[in-house]
């Protein structure tokens, strides 16, 4: 399938890097900041699983003359406004749309832009950063995608999406309840990300302090009850997994949120915390920490703001 990038960052970057290492047919599109580094540079990959240069096609929007079959959309939804002007001229009438976005909400805004049919389900689980150099470093061993039509089906069309990402050194496969799993990274994510943020520490952090625990799995209770007055209730299996996961001492797990919190970079604060702040409240949930994150995150992006208008 001919498969147009939207991203080359952390996450877009090293999925598209290892599908065009594997011989697909991918192109990226990028800003042409990011097209000239690509080109002097190559495209690279710091990987437990073996790193990587190599120089893929890449355009920007002016170079987009047809449509694609697969678009995998991975950008920072603050950037999603932009990235769906950008990419429309590259969607025909039988353009797949693969968003690996967090959160819930862009597949409101990609299914009003582009309809229902053109936009798949996506998840994937990937801990990747840009360092100083530029250079995209996979932080840990996993590197899963998931992907499934929104009502479940299995689909000629799905299958062709899965014989393009499956065999390209990473986990690649079909979810039959991709609505589900969607959700469920949404929980996950948003516990995480609101009690590390908050706590301004990683898990082992806040476990080794009275009351760390408790205050993690607080924050897990708040999201996964909002999931479920939505009608996706996270499983058992999920939430057990979870209660480990955020409460084990000496870990040293931490959110994307919090490493861009770090680095004084903007935070995925509204669709991450707010819009499921927003569910809950539709709800009429009581939900103290999300709450106490999303006004903490606001502030400081609002303060980036503010600072970046002082020095233009």
């Amino acid at each position: 399938m001919r498969t147009l990038v939207v991203g080359a960052g952390a996450v877009g970057g090293y999925f598209g890097g290892r599908l065009a290492q594997a011989g697909r047919d991918i192109t990226f599109l990028v800003r042409a900041k990011r097209a000239e580094e690509i080109n002097s540079k190559g495209l690279q990959i710091l990987s437990p699983h073996g790193d990587l240069t190599l120089h893929p096609k890449s355009i920007t929007v002016e170079q987009i003359t047809s449509p694609y079959d697969l678009i995998l959309l991975a950008v920072k939804s603050y950037a999603l406004a932009g990235a769906m002007n950008d990419f429309a001229p590259a969607v025909g009438p039988e353009t797949m749309i693969l968003p690996v976005l967090n959160g819930m909400r862009h597949m409101d805004l990609l299914i009003a832009r582009f309809g229902k049919n053109a936009v798949l389900g996506g998840v994937c689980l990937v801990a990747t950063e840009i360092d100083q150099e530029g250079r995209i470093q996979q932080l840990t061993n996993f590197q899963t995608i998931s992907y499934g039509e929104l009502n479940g089906e299995s689909t000629p069309r799905l299958q062709k999406v899965d014989d393009t990402l499956c065999g390209a050194g990473f986990d690649a496969s079909i979810s039959n309840h991709i609505m589900e799993d969607m959700w469920q990274k949404w929980v996950q994510l948003a516990a995480l990300g609101s009690i590390t943020c908050l706590m301004r520490g990683n898990i082992g952090d806040i476990a080794a302090i009275p009351g760390g625990a408790d205050l993690s799995l607080a924050a897990l209770r708040e999201c996964s009850g909002i999931a479920s007055a939505c009608g996706y209730p996270p499983s058992d299996a999920f939430l057990g997994q979870q209660t480990v996961q955020l409460t084990r001492q000496g870990s040293k797990l931490a959110s994307s949120m919090y490493r861009d919190l770090r680095k004084g970079a903007p935070v995925e604060v509204d669709t991450i915390v707010g819009d499921l702040l927003e569910r809950g409240r539709k709800h009429g949930l009581a939900t103290p920490l999300l709450e106490a994150t999303f006004v903490n995150l606001s502030i400081y992006q609002h303060g980036l703001v503010q600072a970046r208008a002082a020095s233009s």
